[in-house]
Parts: C-alpha cells; sequence; structure tokens
C-alpha cells in the first residue's frame, strides 16, 4: 500500500483556507476514483505541547505507487493537484510513504 502524505504550510488566512479547502477543493478530490482510503485532519498540536509546523494534513492510499500516479494523472486527479495552489497559501509538501501495518 502507498500512501501520498499532503501536508499543508500554516495559511495566511486560516478561516479562508477552511472555506475553499472543504466547499470547493474536497468536491474536486472527490471525484478521484481507485483511492483505497483518504484522511483529512487539522494539526492540533505536537506531543510536547508546541505548535505543529503543519496546519493540515491529508491522507491518500493507493494499492501501489504506480496505481497512486494513474489516479493523479486522470482528467480528476490533475483537477486536485492544480488546485492546491489556489488555497494553500502556507505552502504544501507532498511526502511518498510505502505502508507496512505494524499491529
Amino acid at each position: 500500500m502507498t500512501r501520498l502524505l499532503v501536508l499543508y504550510g500554516h495559511p495566511k488566512d486560516p478561516a479562508a483556507f477552511n472555506k475553499y479547502y472543504h466547499e470547493v477543493h474536497v468536491p474536486i478530490a472527490k471525484k478521484m476514483k481507485g483511492l483505497k482510503k483518504w484522511t483529512i485532519g487539522k494539526a492540533t498540536g505536537m506531543p510536547d505541547g508546541k505548535p505543529s509546523s503543519y496546519y493540515y494534513i491529508a491522507d491518500l492510499y493507493a494499492e501501489s505507487r504506480a496505481a497512486m500516479e494513474a489516479i493523479l494523472a486522470t482528467p480528476e486527479g490533475r483537477a486536485a493537484v492544480e488546485d492546491v495552489p489556489k488555497f494553500a497559501s502556507g505552502g504544501v509538501t507532498f511526502v511518498w510513504t510505502e505502508i507496512k501495518e505494524v499491529i
């Protein structure tokens, strides 16, 4: 299983980020077919109580990196990727990870 971890930096206007992300970006991204799992969440801090370096995190899962790349290459996938710069004013980092379940 492959995960594409999407780490959003702190936006210039958090309210505008939240509105756009949930009202515009999520509906665009939901059109992608083939994902095995997709989770999103606001970072609430670090275990030591310090603020997180990231504002929001999305995890997209597919059977393999090739499968994820194929999903992202579709018109729906390209639309989702091309939409990110429209709201990610705090920057964004994409990280590929190979998932191995331990428990």
